[in-house]
């Protein structure tokens, strides 16, 4: 027996994703309702620049729209690359300059 739920998809459907957790599950799809909300409050101006929903859909509310996307796999998650911290930066900063000063470092020009 399928119970409906108020969002269509269902979370535990879209938690078998991979690399979804409740956590990246809701940014995601609340970071794409608001793309999708920002959509159609510009579409008036003419303006163009944002993302139209990738998917067609029956539901008005962006973020029931933004579920369909991620269960369609048309938004998907990506880890973010490391933020480098100034210590790390200085510290390569340094290392690049004395391999240039450093008369043991062979060039091969």
């Amino acid at each position: 027996m399928d119970n409906d739920t108020l969002i269509n998809p269902s979370i535990e459907t879209l938690l078998e994703k991979p690399n979804l957790n409740k956590f990246t599950l809701v940014t995601l799809a609340a970071r794409r309702a608001r793309n999708i909300n920002s959509y159609f409050n510009q579409l008036g101006d003419g303006l163009g620049h944002m993302i139209p929903p990738q998917v067609s859909s029956t539901a008005r509310k962006p973020l029931s729209i933004g579920f369909q996307e991620i269960a369609d796999d048309k938004i998907i998650w990506t880890e973010p690359p490391a933020p480098v911290s100034d210590d790390v930066a200085d510290a390569e900063a340094e290392a690049v300059s004395d391999d240039a000063t450093d008369p043991a470092v062979e060039s091969t020009d």
